[in-house]
């Protein structure tokens, strides 16, 4: 797949002699640009724009327990080429162990200059350290800043804090995300839990009872996809 500025060099060049051709003026060689030459520079300035979608997460993201092509980035980017984008990449940026402060340090590095959707997918181990939820939706309102200043859009996929944590911890943690896709909304879209429908559901999970199992990756792909490829298309990257 072609990279943006590449096609726009084609086009570049090829735009010269169309230029010359229609004022009048003879292209290099005493050649005017046949039709199909005509034809092909124009098909190069309507190609839909190239589109990487970086995943960055945890051991959720990354796909511990589970062969790299079974984690859910890879799955969505299948359905993309299945579905005939073949302007769209992913990349996951999942590690074990992440947390949103983690994240935060690693999102500037993640940002080239064809990322134009950031999943950001973190959350779970800041809960199961019981870290302040302060600490979290600070973490994640500025690695939204810094996405944004890249001019490139959010997917926040919400997570859920665990039962033993208590009542007033486990509201605190779900408003934090609720609260972060709200206050970004224009550049936001929100999915409020990645987990949804996996969760708590044995025979979608892995035997520890915390990390999806191929099955369970399957379904978070199905649930984020659509959001995703919705994204896709109303940024211009559509196939």
């Amino acid at each position: 797949m072609r990279r943006l500025w590449i096609a726009l060099a084609i086009f570049g060049a090829a735009a010269c002699s169309v230029r010359d051709a229609a004022c009048g003026r003879p292209v290099s060689g005493g050649h005017p640009p046949t039709p199909d030459q005509v034809a092909a520079a124009q098909n190069e300035t309507n190609a839909p724009q190239h589109f990487t979608i970086v995943f960055l997460g945890d051991s959720l993201t990354a796909g511990l327990g589970l062969l790299s092509e079974e984690a859910y980035p890879v799955l969505i980017g299948r359905k993309f080429a299945e579905e005939g984008y073949s302007n769209v990449d992913v990349v996951n940026a999942g590690i074990s162990g992440d947390t949103t402060a983690g994240g935060l340090q690693r999102v500037e590095g993640a940002l080239e200059s064809d990322v134009r959707i950031v999943v950001v997918a973190l959350g779970g181990n800041d809960a199961l350290r019981g870290l302040p939820v302060s600490q979290t939706k600070e973490n994640l309102e500025k690695i939204i800043e810094t996405v944004i200043a890249h001019k490139a859009m959010v997917l926040l996929a919400g997570m859920e804090a665990p039962t033993n944590l208590g009542e007033d911890y486990q509201q605190g943690f779900h408003a934090a995300f609720t609260q972060v896709a709200r206050a970004y909304r224009d550049r936001v879209v929100f999915m409020p839990f990645l987990l949804d429908g996996v969760a708590g559901n044995p025979e979608l999970n892995q035997t520890d009872g915390i990390h999806p199992n191929t099955q369970g990756a399957i379904k978070i792909a199905e649930n984020m996809y659509p959001k995703l490829r919705l994204m896709v298309d109303q940024m211009g990257g559509g196939s």
